[in-house]
């Protein structure tokens, strides 16, 4: 195992790609490290960026799929949501990037890994929590806690002074006043301008949903149906075809129809592992209608004394996912235990999306033959 052999978790945006110059000037053989989750990218650029600043490979694994079996859809047969509101978009990725360049480091012997978290969010810790837990001889390189890489780099505009030295193409379009982060579940927004709670959020700045006042003024229904509190299709009425074959086909569906009518869009602050309170502005089509008529079939399908064991349960597990333990025996046990309780639900859900809401129309299930009016509105 090469001493000076390092695997990054590069996105190809400024940070990620200082570090790796940075970490190719320390004398280190840097694998770029980049996870296909959904997001938009434009990965010829990438590529060529990475070699140009010296990396000796560059890894873009296509993770949508695994991103979406083993970590979506467990989170939304678990119920999980944080502090009541946060569908966990950024939690639920962190594991499954983990998983892939854990996989990339041992399949080319790699003894060190790096991100580009900073020192004051979630994600230092999701990274190396979730490397840990998959191979411990990993030892973690994290430049923002980096005395000399701090000294150096002050800002952003020492990061971008260094990138044009090194001949890195830096955008001539000024900095967003905020910072995002996205994949196929979701879109998150947070830092700059939006750290004062009092500042509203710019009317501009979502990518995935419409803004519920432009929303279409006619409503649309869609059937999404379970299989072991799993997602296995959906159709949207009245007379689209069912679509039960590929899980990111139906998310990518999901996303699309529910962002179109405006639905799930929040604007929260939420309590950071760190203990700092962070304001985070998020957009999750998809997961937000998954999640309700999961909820509600949920209710319908289960025993009562069951569902009530189920919610501490559910808090826990969202816990431990947002403050990066997916990999740890406690979380592989609660989770083990909701997944359990799944068994029994099984159905379709008739949900109506009209202007940044989700009402449930109906829950049909098979092993019952009833229908009821339910009225839950997000």
């Amino acid at each position: 195992m090469p001493a000076n052999s390092v695997i990054l978790a590069y996105s190809g945006g400024l940070d990620t790609s200082c570090i790796l110059a940075w970490l190719v000037e320390k004398g280190f053989q840097v694998t770029a490290y980049l996870a296909d989750i959904g997001q938009e990218e434009d990965y010829v650029a990438v590529r060529k960026n990475a070699l140009l600043l010296g990396a000796k490979e560059i890894v873009i694994d296509d993770l949508k799929s695994e991103f979406v079996c083993e970590f979506a859809w467990p989170g939304v047969a678990c119920g999980l949501r944080y502090e009541g509101r946060y569908l966990l978009g950024t939690s639920l990725a962190r594991p499954v990037i983990c998983k892939g360049l854990v996989r990339a480091a041992l399949e080319r012997n790699i003894g060190h890994f790096a991100h580009g978290a900073t020192g004051k969010g979630n994600d230092q810790v999701r990274f190396e929590l979730g490397c840990a837990a998959l191979a411990p001889h990993l030892k973690a390189i994290v430049p923002w806690r980096d005395a000399e890489f701090t000294r150096r780099f002050k800002g952003r505009q020492d990061l971008i002074a260094y990138a044009k030295a090194k001949g890195f193409p830096v955008p001539a379009t000024p900095a967003a006043p905020y910072s995002t982060d996205a994949n196929l579940l979701h879109i998150s927004y947070e830092s700059g301008m939006l750290e004062d709670p009092a500042v509203s959020a710019p009317k501009g700045i979502f990518n995935m949903t419409t803004d519920p006042e432009d929303a279409p003024d006619v409503a649309q229904d869609i059937e999404i149906g379970f299989e072991k509190g799993l997602p296995t299709s959906v159709k949207v009425l009245p007379d689209g075809a069912e679509v039960s074959k590929s899980p990111v086909e139906l998310f990518t569906i999901l996303n699309a129809v529910a962002g179109k009518h405006g639905v799930g869009r929040i604007d929260i602050v939420e309590n950071r592992f760190i203990g700092l309170k962070s304001r985070g502005v998020y957009e999750s089509p998809g997961m937000t209608v998954l999640f309700l008529a999961h909820l509600d079939l949920e209710t319908f399908c289960l025993d009562r004394e069951v569902l009530k064991a189920m919610r501490g349960l559910k808090d826990s597990m969202t816990d431990f996912v947002y403050n990066g333990f997916w990999f740890s025996p406690e979380c592989n046990y609660v989770r083990d235990c909701l997944l359990r309780g799944q068994n029994d639900v099984n159905g379709k859900v008739k949900v109506r999306l009209f202007k940044g809401s989700g009402i449930l129309s109906f829950c049909s299930i098979p092993s019952l033959r009833i229908k009821f009016l339910l009225s839950h509105s997000s």
